[in-house]
């Protein structure tokens, strides 16, 4: 799996300060995507054991308490991300207690291969739906555009 960026504070993706990640692949391509550079799979750098024990040891970090970790993309779904991604976030539930997991993800949770709902398993708040320009409102709390779903899992 790769990645694209890494905040270890981030106030703007979800509620809270959190670390953020956005991982690189994504097969949706949706017009008027602000994250473009992370559509190849291959985009960005390699993700590590290294910078998974950093997001561990970010989360954990008591001189600025983090309510949790957000995933975005990029899809954290795709099929080059899931077994990178289950493991992050079954390290997550284990090592860092009482941290929320967001997710946005293109594709919508009805639709997801077992796979993928493994992960949805773990993640506290999931925005599905793949951005639809025609329908944008930045007005809308955590979401591009008004047919994505905000689910509280």
């Amino acid at each position: 799996m790769n990645y694209s960026k890494y905040y270890p504070i981030d106030v703007l993706n979800g509620e809270g300060t959190r670390c953020t990640l956005f991982v690189s692949g994504c097969i949706h391509n949706c017009k008027g995507c602000y994250n473009q550079s992370t559509w190849s799979p291959s985009a960005g750098d390699l993700f590590t054991k290294e910078l998974s024990d950093q997001i561990i040891q970010d989360l954990n970090d008591q001189r600025i308490k983090k309510q949790g970790l957000t995933l975005s993309g990029g899809d954290p779904l795709h099929p080059a991300n899931v077994d990178q991604i289950l493991t992050l976030l079954k390290r997550v539930k284990r090592e860092c207690e009482g941290k929320d997991i967001w997710m946005w993800t293109g594709y919508l949770l009805a639709d997801l291969n077992v796979k993928q709902k493994q992960i949805i398993d773990l993640v506290d708040v999931l925005i599905d739906g793949k951005f639809e320009k025609n329908l944008a409102d930045p007005s809308l709390a955590w979401r591009g555009s008004s047919n994505q779903v905000i689910h509280y899992l």
